[in-house]
This record gives structure tokens, C-alpha cells and sequence, in this order.
């Protein structure tokens, strides 16, 4: 099945598993366990050792895992300038482009060129910038991406202090009654996923707490998945 965000059920926990916590060994065996554990999102984060300090996954790998995989590709650029990227990830298979309000360029332009290659928009902040920063923005986008750790490295601390932010955002959304997905990343588990999803995160990005669950993909995805009924009503 070729899932879409149309297909999705507001409402509900969607997890996107992030690749970054996958064992790059027998990345396709892994993609597809995690799709069958129910996850219909998969996370790429794309990072040029610039605008964070590490290196990840170009297009090709991208092609690659798009051949054997129906789940949403989840593409998170880490970039400087977001918007050179957008063609080369797009012909390769990426879904949904989410790019960093602080990278350079008018997010205008970026979300133009992302929406002119037929990808759905994502926005997305660091921890240290304010969720004013991308209410402007947020009837131009399908989902706004919440930082819960410093981007550019997998396996970090939730950040707590993240919460109050998720729950602005979401309470902007409700206000202005816009269908814009909260996504977060950063941190999240089972024991991390419940306070943020209350404020109103839908999306949940989780490598380590997929990828790396000692109780298995499936058991650890369903568990995710089982806090739809905390969100709060739109």
C-alpha cells in the first residue's frame, strides 16, 4: 500500500521512524519490519555538515529504498540552502520536504519550489526558536515540525521544555482551523511520548524507540500508536 497524507485519520498517532537509528547493514529488511510493525511514515534526515555538524543520506539512497517501500517518505532537511535540494529528493522519491525556518533563503520561495515539484510542505524550528517564528507560515504548510533535541545527531535527551511550544503551535492551528500535522523529534518513547502528544504532537519521529526498541519494532510502534486517545480535539 502507497500511503499518502490523504490517507491519514485525523485523530490518530502516525509514526515515522527515523532512519538515522536503523542498522545501516540490512537497511531494506529493516524499512520493511518497520512498515509492517505500522508505521505508514518513514523519517530521513538530511544533513550537509554545514547547517548541523554531520553527514547523512543523499537522492540516491533515497531511489533506492523508494523501489520497495508504500510509506510515506518523511524528508527532513538539516540543509543551508534548502531550496537547491528540493528537485534532486523530490525525483527521488520524497513525499513530504520539511525545511528549517532558520536556513537561508524566503521559506516562500522554498515552499513554491517544494509544492511545484507535487511534495507536501513541512516547516520545522530548533529548540531555541520561538513557535511565533512559524505562524506566518502555517497556512502554507502541512506540517510543522517540532526540534525536541539540537539537530544533527540521533540518540539525544528529550527536551521537556519543548512541550509549552508544541502546545502554542497546536493551539494557533486549532484557532485558525487549519488541517497542519504536528510533528516531533527528538527523544521520543514510550515514557517521553505522552506529555507531547497531550499538547497536541501527532506525528511521532522515533529512531532509537523503533528502530532499537528492546521489545521490537512491532511492540514498540503499537505502543506509540496507543496514545491517540491523549490528543487533544482540534
Amino acid at each position: 500500500m502507497k500511503y499518502d497524507m490523504n490517507t491519514f485519520d485525523p485523530g490518530k498517532i502516525l509514526v515515522s521512524p527515523s532512519l538515522l537509528a536503523a542498522d545501516f547493514s540490512k537497511l531494506g529488511e529493516q524499512v520493511a519490519e518497520a512498515e509492517a510493525a505500522g508505521c505508514q511514515l518513514l523519517h530521513l534526515d538530511i544533513m550537509d555538515g554545514h547547517f548541523v555538524p554531520n553527514l547523512t543520506f543523499g537522492p540516491a539512497l533515497v531511489k533506492a529504498l523508494r523501489k520497495d517501500s508504500g510509506m510515506l517518505f518523511d524528508v527532513h532537511f538539516m540543509l543551508t540552502d534548502p531550496i537547491k535540494y528540493v528537485k534532486p529528493f523530490a525525483d527521488a522519491g520524497a513525499d513530504l520536504i520539511t525545511f528549517h525556518i532558520e536556513a537561508n533563503g524566503n521559506p516562500a520561495d522554498t515552499i513554491a519550489e517544494i509544492r511545484k515539484h507535487d511534495c507536501r510542505v513541512g516547516l520545522t524550528l530548533k529548540p531555541g526558536t520561538p513557535a511565533e517564528a512559524v505562524f506566518p507560515w502555517l497556512d502554507q504548510v502541512d506540517m510543522i515540525l517540532v526540534m525536541t533535541v539540537e539537530p544533527g545527531f540521533g540518540g539525544q535527551s528529550f527536551m521537556e521544555n519543548q512541550i509549552p511550544k508544541v502546545a502554542a503551535i497546536f493551539a494557533e492551528i486549532k484557532k485558525r482551523d487549519l488541517p497542519v500535522f504536528i510533528e516531533v523529534d527528538g527523544g521520543i518513547d514510550a515514557k517521553t511520548a505522552p506529555g507531547i502528544v497531550s499538547a497536541g504532537a501527532d506525528v511521532l519521529v522515533a529512531g532509537t524507540g523503533v528502530f532499537r526498541a528492546p521489545a521490537g519494532m512491532k511492540a514498540a510502534t503499537q505502543q506509540l500508536l496507543s496514545l491517540s486517545d491523549l490528543l487533544p480535539a482540534r
